[in-house]
């Protein structure tokens, strides 16, 4: 009875190795892959009881790796088209079976006069811990299928040294049982790398995320200012509309000042009226009116720094940006641009700025040329800079185009600094 429940054990622990590695993986289970699955870990069964009934249940455990689990990952990575992956999971798989086994331990300590011992209880906490894997554990253990192949490796480690610390410690040889040092130390030192390892992993990743938050905290801010700037250009655009209006009673205090021989009184009105319309003016250089409203009030900015402004714009009214977005975009850009050639004045160069921006199809692009001191340093393709406080712009621009998955590329070559931008 005992060699029945041995035999049963050995069965369960394929059967829960090979069951547990196809729920690890992201696969589609359509009816012919779920039959082709079966198929397969029926094969590995009966090839395990052919070798078991011609040899030992030794032979069996020493060619357990080609017989077994090689075939199973050549299935699984069929199944998935994809080779790491599934070669993880048969890993990660086998190293959950030492769950079921340090489970089983702990139940014969606690009632050691438990029937066929160790292999009953085995075979009792197969089907239960199983469950659990698959309900609690798998759909996590998935979500790395679509992950990096670097990160896949990382997590493919722990498991692929448990794996051969097994094998050639208390397989292959008998180096855990007698207690040799370098076994037994094995796993300890394994941890503890392993440990170290999470830690700076962790570290590096709570960086990356603190940055993240801070750069989201400074464009949130730049969008609530953007709307703020916008509103503000609105409503100086309805004063000049006001005036405009109001142009037929500025004609009537202008007659009755020239009748009453108010020559001078007369012409400083006009001058401040004239002073106030100009500060109002909007120039049309698109249908879009948040675009036309941002590169009127920069080419008003960049006119009062004597530099050259050239816009071709042809923006519907109708964009996939948020109003919101399209400012704090077209503000940065344009904010940088300026900036740059207010440096280059400064060594007593002339500068310019050269504004591009068109949809075509469902595509919108932006071009922003402006002239630019001749060194721009770069890391990994993005400007930066030394000086406290710069270089928000140019986050704000990535974040905003990365939100709408689209593309954005900075050069800088002959004195000239491009923005290219399309999403």
């Amino acid at each position: 009875m005992t060699d029945v429940i041995y035999l049963l054990n050995s069965a369960s622990v394929g059967i829960f190795g090979m069951i547990l590695s196809a729920s690890f993986c992201d696969i589609v289970w359509t009816k012919h892959k779920r039959i082709s699955l079966v198929v397969s870990m029926l094969m590995i069964l009966l090839i395990q009881a052919i070798i078991y009934q011609q040899t030992s249940s030794d032979v069996v455990r020493y060619l357990y790796p080609l017989i077994t689990h090689a075939p199973l990952a050549v299935v699984l990575c069929i199944m998935n088209r994809e080779w790491l992956w599934p070669a993880v999971s048969v890993l990660t798989a086998y190293l959950c079976c030492q769950l079921r086994r340090w489970i089983a331990l702990a139940i014969v300590a606690v009632i050691p006069e438990i029937y066929a011992g160790q292999d009953m209880a085995e075979l009792i906490v197969t089907f239960p811990l199983l469950l659990f894997l698959i309900w609690f554990v798998s759909p996590a253990v998935r979500t790395l299928a679509r992950e990096t192949k670097r990160l896949q490796l990382q997590f493919g480690v722990i498991p692929l040294l448990g794996y051969g610390f097994d094998y050639l410690t208390r397989i292959y040889t008998d180096s855990l049982s007698k207690g040799t040092t370098l076994a037994v130390e094995f796993m300890p030192f394994v941890c503890s790398g392993a440990y170290l390892f999470f830690v700076l992993r962790t570290s590096r990743e709570k960086k990356i995320r603190n940055e993240l938050e801070q750069t989201q905290g400074i464009l949130n801010l730049q969008v609530a200012q953007a709307v703020r700037e916008i509103d503000s250009l609105r409503e100086s655009q309805k004063s000049a509309s006001t005036y405009r209006h109001d142009l037929r009673h500025h004609m009537q205090y202008l007659s009755a000042c020239m009748e009453n021989d108010k020559l001078d009184q007369a012409k400083n009105y006009i001058h401040e009226v004239c002073s106030e319309i100009d500060a109002y003016k909007v120039q049309n250089y698109c249908e879009n009116e948040t675009a036309n409203l941002i590169l009127s009030a920069f080419a008003d900015k960049a006119h009062k720094q004597d530099i050259s402004m050239e816009i071709k714009a042809q923006i519907p009214t109708m964009l996939a940006v948020s109003e919101s977005d399209l400012c704090v975009l077209l503000s940065n850009a344009l904010e940088n641009a300026l900036h740059a050639c207010m440096q280059v004045q400064a060594k007593g160069l002339s500068a310019a700025i050269d504004v591009m921006a068109y949809q075509q199809k469902d595509t919108f692009f932006i071009q922003i040329r402006n002239s630019c001191e001749d060194k721009v340093e770069f890391v990994n393709e993005i400007p930066v800079t030394r000086r406290a406080g710069h270089g928000i712009g140019v986050r704000s621009i990535c974040a905003v185009v990365e939100r709408y998955g689209g593309l954005y590329s900075f050069s800088a070559e002959n004195g000239q600094f491009i923005l290219r931008v399309s999403l």
